[in-house]
């Protein structure tokens, strides 16, 4: 009865501490591509070729459903999985969907035409592939009309994360706010479009002023997540073990993951 959790590296486990936290039951099984992490300066193609192949060994560790916790993934390749590439028995959803319809105030499964909402200026911080990729905007052109977003690629900001290096993490979101401010001096909201940023979410508040609401995605995934479930038991996969996979190197990604979690974390290699 497992449920697989895919990301390029170590981001996607705040979206898998939310779900461990909103669904106890149910055994979760992490890929981290760290090998080839960060997927946001790689080519669409590229993203598509790595994030197949992870999600291929989350299927085979018995996950029937996997949650593409990357955004650059589920901005880059999501779509073409979904229309060519995911059996027919199996489910790949990314974190776009929750993340929008928590924006637009709508229940999740809401498919009536777009209309207006109250947030009518809209912050975007993302990876440069998440950006160039516009995902966001055309799911949000599904759901809602008249809304402007300004889409700031954070370019340096998973890797100081993923090094451990809080502090330069803090500068260089500091310096992307600024960036973003001149383009867009007075945002309504600010979605983190990255399972990375939650980590700096602090900090992206207090650069971006308590005026300006901050959306983070982990809990809406997780809440999103559980009434998937509800509503299609059967995609709970056979898998009994919760595990952590990795491409790159166990040792040091389970030591970065403890940092990361505050709990102990053991990888093993995927």
């Amino acid at each position: 009865m497992a449920v697989g959790i895919f990301d390029s590296g170590l981001g996607g486990l705040t979206v898998l501490d939310a779900v461990a936290r909103r669904l106890p039951e149910v055994p979760l099984v992490y890929f981290g591509d760290n090998a080839h992490a960060p997927y946001g300066v790689r080519t669409a193609d590229d993203i598509y070729a790595l994030t197949t192949a992870g999600v291929e060994r989350l299927f085979a560790a018995g996950c029937d459903l996997v949650i593409l916790a990357c955004n650059t993934a589920s901005a880059a390749a999501l779509r073409r999985m979904q229309e060519s590439w995911v059996p027919r028995d199996k489910r790949v959803l990314g974190v776009f969907v929750p993340l929008i319809e928590a924006l637009t105030e709508r229940q999740w499964g809401d498919n009536s035409p777009p209309r207006e909402v109250a947030i009518k200026h809209v912050a975007l911080f993302a990876t440069p592939a998440t950006v160039a990729s516009r995902a966001f905007q055309r799911e949000l052109a599904f759901r809602a009309i008249g809304v402007d977003v300004e889409a700031q690629a954070c370019g340096g900001v998973v890797d100081a994360i993923e090094d451990g290096d809080l502090i330069l993490a803090e500068a260089l979101v500091r310096s992307h706010v600024d960036a973003l401010r001149r383009k867009m001096p007075a945002p309504d909201a600010a979605v983190l479009g990255c399972t990375h940023y939650p980590l700096m979410e602090e900090v992206f508040q207090d650069a971006l002023g308590q005026d300006v609401k901050v959306f983070s995605q982990a809990d809406l995934v997780a809440e999103s997540l559980a009434d998937y479930l509800s509503r299609r038991p059967q995609m709970i996969g056979p898998g009994t073990v919760s595990q952590f996979l990795t491409t790159g190197n166990p040792a040091q990604v389970s030591n970065r993951a403890t940092q990361f979690l505050r709990r102990k974390i053991a990888f093993e290699a995927a």
